[in-house]
């Protein structure tokens, strides 16, 4: 408070005495505005002078009607590559009967109760059941959504119309429509389209794979009766404009004129003057300076500057100004926002940052989107998620994907995986490849050293092969840190040594998270081709240290280690040509085999301690009868200490979702690649009080979506088994 008070009257810290630390922040202040002038009014451009809510608008023509026009009869259910097997993939083992026509009379009675409808449909005879298909969901209007997808993936375009039902009825059902390609889905979706803002990523997506059936199904209703169904179409339509017009085209001269002058008229509503709630006061931001000046926004014109912001009308804003001083003010209002109590009117504040933000405003984000979903904010927090990838730059992408890696809280640590997931994707490259691409050097050299230049004085900072920072004054001593700035230093000194700590404090950061990746890679046997290895692990300053405390494995089946002169050498110190057409990945102790202990005593001569545990980890198998099955008994019965659960969803396990009551009955590790393991639980982890039940009883451990357990192949496998493992300690 006292901060943003002395920002809005500085003249006050003439007037008292105050701390050093204080009297610097009021200092600092001034020197920000030393120089800076208010722009005049004919300097503005043009929207802080005439916003959007300031322009007049024509009035709409009387719309025209043509009648009779009758859309196509087409059913079909279109799927995306990989789609339909996704979708016909078993949460559980498939229920099975030696006697599926006494259930098909007991369904057709009305008699079946849940369990066995569901178990019928997804594995009965499919001829014979294709009739009964419109008729499945009858009496059980909450069926989970995921049975309704299976159901779709086996009988399709005869399941269409219980589906379209189950995706109107259902919480989670409205991504039932994705593959339905009819009238029925088109009508649907326009009128989710116009009526429901949490269905309109659904509708957009349906309009992106179906444009040309959209159009076709739509095109009779845009230019009919005036009401609720062509207000439905015409938003549709004018999200696909060319096909809309190719398939108006289809239907005559006369509609295709109709469907042009409609998507031709701005049908968006009149802008209003946005206004902040009375927590702002805009004295307290800092200005603003246009683009290429040292002039100023005007107070009078600040809040212009907020109301376009509001607006959504960030890239004008970003087009007009300079963007470090936007940066500094958004990230202000951020604050001024945050620190009286978010107000959810004024939400776009948060949103903002995404586009008006920096590195900075990243950093700042990352504690608070660890920090909220324990506070009862998982909303907020996947806000946030969505502004590190707004901001864009490689340390708010990195920021997103050390969530994705570390984050106590599954639901969290899921969303941001799929925002990288989608980041990477849109620019061609897979989430690991991106992570890849994303670990700063921080300006360091080949040997991890930089320099911090305090004008009189010089030092260079590193980190040693643990990624601890150290320092060296002029002389080559070392230092216990970095001194801090004297009255003899430069201007600058303060700054270097603000970026120094920052730093140490990413590098930190940086450090944890990459070793997380390391690991994982090794249990998913993540492959790099040579080049990449060389450049992007080898060549990198910081990741050279880890990479160096590793065994690598090639395609081939060599294992050898990187040397302290970037050379790879075997276990016998002989040295190893790495061709350029090999991929590399890091070794396993089930790719080393007998080798593990003679690398084991390589490391021990050389003083190497690992990131994590590599040679050390212990290795598990699955009996020759376990490998073709999908259950293993190995821990049934057994009682466990629900700490020991909980721990174990650290890592890939997840709890299940809470049923009656809000009880948890089973942990989850899902596989890469689909389908998870399953280990039920008796009697169950209370959601919001774990320890209620006491110990928990463990069921037989169940592979789902998966052939068999010999489909994990050894590595996973022995992970698996390990992790189980860990459970009876």
């Amino acid at each position: 408070m006292l901060e943003r008070h002395l920002k809005s009257h500085p003249d006050l810290a003439d007037r008292v005495d105050l701390p050093e630390d204080v009297r610097a922040l009021v200092e600092e202040v001034r020197a920000a505005r030393v120089g800076v002038e208010e722009a005049p009014v004919d300097a503005l451009p043009a929207i802080l002078v005439t916003p959007p809510w300031a322009e007049e608008r024509p009035k709409p023509a009387k719309p025209v009607v043509l009648k009779g026009l009758v859309a196509p009869e087409h059913r079909a259910v279109e799927w995306e590559p990989g789609e339909r097997a996704e979708w016909g993939t078993p949460f559980s083992v498939p229920y099975r009967s030696d006697d599926w026509g006494s259930l098909i009379e007991l369904f057709r009675a009305g008699e079946l109760d849940y369990e066995r409808l569901v178990g019928l449909f997804l594995g009965g005879p499919e001829a014979e059941l294709r009739l009964l298909v419109p008729e499945w969901n009858r009496g059980f209007p909450d069926m989970a959504h995921f049975t309704v997808k299976r159901v779709v993936a086996r009988f399709e375009v005869d399941a269409m119309a219980p589906a379209l039902a189950s995706a109107v009825t259902l919480k989670w059902g409205k991504e039932l429509v994705l593959p339905l390609v009819s009238l029925e889905t088109a009508r649907l979706v326009a009128q989710w389209l116009v009526k429901l803002k949490s269905a309109r990523d659904i509708c957009l997506t349906w309009l992106r794979r179906h444009p040309e059936s959209a159009a076709r199904f739509l095109v009779p209703d845009a230019v009919g009766p005036v009401g609720a169904a062509r207000r439905a179409a015409e938003a549709a339509l004018r999200l696909i404009p060319e096909q809309a017009v190719v398939a108006a085209r289809e239907y005559g001269p006369e509609v295709e004129k109709v469907v042009v002058d409609l998507l031709a008229v701005d049908v968006t509503p009149p802008v209003k003057a946005p206004t902040v709630g009375r927590w702002l006061d805009p004295g307290v931001l800092p200005p603003v300076l246009l683009r290429g000046t040292r002039q100023a926004v005007p107070a009078t014109a600040v809040g212009t500057l907020l109301g376009l912001v509001a607006l959504g009308c960030a890239e004008d804003v970003r087009a007009a100004c300079d963007e470090e001083s936007l940066a500094r003010f958004a990230w202000e209002l951020f604050e001024v926002w945050r620190t009286n109590g978010m107000p959810s009117k004024d939400g776009w504040v948060f949103t903002s940052l995404g586009l008006l933000g920096d590195d900075e405003a990243a950093r700042g984000l990352v504690p608070l989107i660890r920090a909220w979903p324990g506070e009862a904010q998982h909303a907020r927090a996947v806000t946030g998620l969505d502004v590190l990838a707004a901001i864009g730059t490689d340390t708010a992408l990195g920021a997103l994907n050390s969530i994705a890696q570390r984050v106590k809280f599954g639901g969290i640590k899921q969303r941001a995986r799929e925002k990288i997931e989608e980041v990477a994707a849109g620019m061609g490259l897979t989430a690991e490849e991106l992570g890849d691409r994303l670990v700063p050097d921080f300006g360091l050299d080949d040997a991890a050293t930089a320099t911090i230049d305090y004008g009189t004085r010089r030092f260079t900072i590193g980190f040693d092969e643990q990624l601890k920072p150290f320092v060296l004054d002029e002389s080559g001593r070392r230092l216990k840190d970095l001194p801090k700035p004297g009255v003899k230093d430069g201007e600058g000194a303060a700054a270097e040594h603000k970026r120094f700590g920052q730093v140490k404090k990413d590098v930190r950061t940086i450090a944890g998270d990459q070793i997380v990746r390391l690991e994982r890679s090794m249990v998913v046997e993540r492959r790099w081709p040579a080049a990449e290895f060389r450049a992007l692990l080898v060549g990198h300053p910081l990741l050279r240290h880890l990479v160096r405390r590793l065994v690598w494995v090639t395609d081939a089946g060599g294992a050898f280690r990187v040397a302290e002169d970037d050379s790879f050498a075997d276990a016998h110190d002989d040295t190893v040509v790495l061709p350029d057409n090999a991929s590399v990945g890091v070794a396993h102790p089930v790719h080393l085999g007998e080798a593990v202990a003679v690398w084991a005593g390589v490391f021990a001569d050389y003083e190497i301690l690992q990131p994590f545990a590599q040679l050390e980890r212990p290795v598990f198998r699955f009996t020759e009868a376990e490998l073709s099955s999908r259950v293993v008994d190995r821990v049934k019965g057994v009682e466990v200490e629900v700490g020991r659960l909980l721990w174990l969803t650290k890592g890939a396990w997840e709890r299940g979702a809470p049923m009656d009551a809000g009880i948890e009955h089973e942990i989850t590790r899902p596989l890469p690649g689909g389908g998870a393991i399953e280990v039920s639980l008796s009697p169950g982890i209370v959601i919001g009080a774990p320890d209620e039940f006491g110990p928990q009883t463990l069921g037989e451990v169940c592979l789902v979506g998966r052939p068999s357990f010999a489909d994990l192949g050894p590595v996973l496998g022995s992970e698996v088994l390990m992790e189980v493992a860990s459970l009876t300690g």
